[in-house]
């Protein structure tokens, strides 16, 4: 049977004025707190996304539907002549589920062994989901003293597969993705001193 060209016209427009909040949902999301460090032998990187968590994800969250974050990292050495150099090229994920019957949220981050971090607090697994402390990029070894390089980094909202009639329920488990645009940070490598 065809549908009539009213109310194909209906169709398209309320398809739209749903599917436009998903895109400012997705442009919310920012990272901040950029910054390295080192522990003598290593590069380490600290970050933070801010803007990840908006109504539909807790709201999702708390129903049990799992969400992970991928990080994707690369540190490159610049070079004038030559196209930059690749040092190292990283994703991470964290993963937070909520455990309706006992009542509290897990959050496991693979540059952490996956070990579990358990909380009943909202804020707190937000936190733990959102921050990257101290990560290994490298061994200080395989920088160059006095070499420019550029750490290139996004954040990502992994998309839910769920079973197929929670597909139907949750139909509108886009509106809640988001990624965030590549943010850079530039430093040139001077060792610390002891």
């Amino acid at each position: 049977m065809k549908m009539p060209p009213l109310a194909r016209l209906t169709a398209v427009i309320l398809c739209v004025v749903l599917i436009l909040p998903a895109f400012a949902y997705a442009s919310d999301a920012i990272l901040t707190d950029f910054g390295v460090s080192d522990n003598g032998q290593d590069l380490l990187l600290n970050l933070r996304v801010v803007g990840a968590f908006n109504d539909k994800l807790r709201e999702a969250i708390l129903t049990g539907i799992p969400a992970t974050f991928s990080f994707y990292i690369t540190l490159n050495r610049k070079r004038s002549l030559w196209p930059n150099s690749t040092v190292a090229d990283l994703t991470v994920t964290h993963t937070l589920k909520y455990h309706v019957l006992k009542n509290h949220f897990i959050i496991t981050r693979s540059w952490d062994g996956n070990k579990p971090l358990t909380t009943d607090s909202f804020a707190e697994a937000q936190k733990w989901m959102s921050e990257i402390k101290g990560l290994k990029l490298t061994s200080l070894k395989n920088l160059i003293l006095g070499n420019h390089y550029e750490i290139r980094a996004k954040a990502k909202l992994d998309k839910v597969n769920l079973p197929l009639f929670f597909n139907y329920i949750f139909f509108f488990t886009f509106l809640w993705d988001f990624e965030t645009s590549w943010h850079t940070y530039e430093f040139i490598y001077t060792p610390s001193a002891p």
